[in-house]
């Protein structure tokens, strides 16, 4: 008998790909399999929806809406709504789409396959959403999008009440791991083949705050990096407000600890920040990235900014482009404000006029290019090695090369190695001899190739979907697509 096909489609943050790859886990578990590339459809699709950009819920039900013939030419198929605009609308969803059959919320996705089940007996919509967490995330089966590397969660929710967020009212209070959990994760995906992990939490370095140790963050990320075997860890995203000494030494001091840091700022102006609710100004903000400096000259900053927040007037914007020239960021997601219902700043008087939010958006994002190309330039003539990735570089296949990571966390485009086959997951070490605002190139040939465990993960993996017969239950999981990129997410790079 041919086992059912299922599909999920992401939307948001790095939370939410963590979130899927459980889902695909639970459903492989169950006896699913993922829809092949380029088919006309599956059995059972799964939206994993984010509530924070405004209109969301329009685009969700367009997206809805295209599946309707295809659901009534497919008796069977079935459709499950899950995520932070199921955790926020919950009833609405199926009023306003009546052919879902399945809605979720952020604190059950382990539900997900016994919902189904229950939607196809009764064949009516189930739809479940619970008020707090029941498992934690990372607890459940996992089809992991990466043979190399992998995201893991140390915490979920938020204890900050930032105006222009709804995260705490959709993933609830911090919760955190238990160290010793972390690490049994970390070590067991390294025994898989992973050599690059990334800890990850809406407030990650807030870590350790229902344990009453502020110093826990520091600590995990020492003792992650004495798993051997792990080459590469990096962490997002991290606040301003709870960023401590003790984190910037573990980071210089723990060699597998990447010097990258994804610092969001959102306004330079204290009187937004205020506004914000966001519990740092201006100094300490650039105090934190004089010491960072000061401790790992090399590192990367990156950073959110939002461009328009109710109230901002042209000296809080200018405070913000002061900022900018004065961190040089290596890299800067920027956002345009807009409302999300259910937050404080929807309701704020004072809202700026679209046509001055695109005019000081592309004032902010020219200054930025300018630096990041500045940034990039002082790369030039530097060796590195690069994790290989699959899927970074969309024209590679045109252009004859492969891309990768740098330990930065910068985008390398390097030449392939002539005679040497180069897998997703090995190192190869490379000059770089040109920069561009948003990736590197090394033109020459690579200095060396390093084959690696991750590389012998990513051959296994595909040759085992090579052999899978189509169509048949094996009850394992199924090899992984390129992993996915981080989404933005209008102002909070986790949600």
């Amino acid at each position: 008998m041919s086992a059912r096909t299922y599909e999920v489609r992401t939307y948001g943050c790095q939370m939410n790909v963590h979130d899927s790859e459980r889902l695909s886990g639970l459903l492989e578990d169950a006896g699913y399999v993922r829809a092949p590339e380029g088919s006309d459809g599956a059995d059972v699709v799964v939206f994993n929806t984010c509530a924070v950009r405004e209109n969301a819920d329009n685009r969700l039900y367009g997206n809805l809406g295209q599946l309707v013939p295809k659901k009534a030419a497919r008796p069977g198929m079935q459709i499950a709504v899950g995520g932070c605009l199921a955790q926020k609308d919950r009833d609405t969803i199926v009023k306003r789409a009546p052919w879902v059959d399945v809605v979720f919320g952020t604190h059950n996705i382990g539900r997900l396959p016994v919902l189904l089940e229950r939607a196809r007996i009764a064949d009516e919509a189930q739809v479940e959403i619970a008020e707090s967490l029941e498992t934690f995330p990372s607890t459940l089966p996992s089809r992991r999008e990466s043979a190399y590397a992998a995201w893991v969660a140390i915490s979920v929710g938020c204890n900050n009440t930032c105006t222009f967020c709804i995260v705490p009212a959709l993933r609830g209070k911090e919760k955190d791991r238990r160290p010793g959990d972390v690490l049994a994760e970390v070590e067991a995906l390294v025994a898989e083949g992973v050599i690059e992990v990334t800890l990850l939490g809406q407030n990650v370095n807030a870590y350790g705050s229902d344990m009453g140790d502020r110093e826990a963050f520091g600590k995990l990320l020492r003792a992650t990096g004495g798993v051997q075997g792990l080459e590469r860890i990096r962490f997002t995203s991290p606040h301003p407000r709870d960023f401590t000494d003790d984190v910037i030494a573990a980071m210089a001091e723990t060699p597998n600890v990447m010097h990258q840091l994804h610092m969001p700022l959102q306004s330079g102006s204290d009187r937004v920040l205020r506004a914000m609710r966001r519990s740092y100004r201006q100094d300490r903000y650039l105090g934190i990235i004089e010491k960072v400096r000061a401790a790992m000259p090399d590192a990367a900053i990156t950073t959110d900014i939002i461009v328009g927040f109710p109230g901002e007037t042209e000296e809080d914007f200018e405070q913000t482009l002061h900022v900018v020239r004065e961190a040089r960021f290596a890299q800067a997601f920027t956002f345009q404000y807009s409302k999300r219902p259910g937050t404080p700043a929807a309701e704020m008087d004072a809202q700026v006029p679209k046509a001055v939010v695109q005019e000081r958006y592309e004032r902010l994002v020219a200054l930025q290019e300018e630096i990041s190309w500045e940034e990039n330039k002082k790369q030039v003539g530097r060796t590195v090695e690069v994790l290989v990735a699959e899927g970074e570089g969309r024209k590679d296949e045109a252009t004859r090369r492969l891309s990768g990571r740098a330990p930065d966390n910068r985008l390398v485009h390097f030449e392939r190695p002539e005679g040497q086959q180069v897998r997703p997951g090995d190192m190869v070490t490379v000059e770089i001899t040109y920069a561009a605002p948003h990736h590197l190139l090394a033109e020459r040939p690579a200095q060396a190739v390093r084959r690696t465990r991750a590389g012998d993960a990513w051959e296994r993996r595909t040759a085992a979907a090579a052999q899978a017969p189509a169509g048949v239950m094996l009850g394992m999981p199924a090899v992984g697509a390129p992993a996915a990129a981080p989404a933005a997410t209008g102002g909070c790079s986790v949600c």
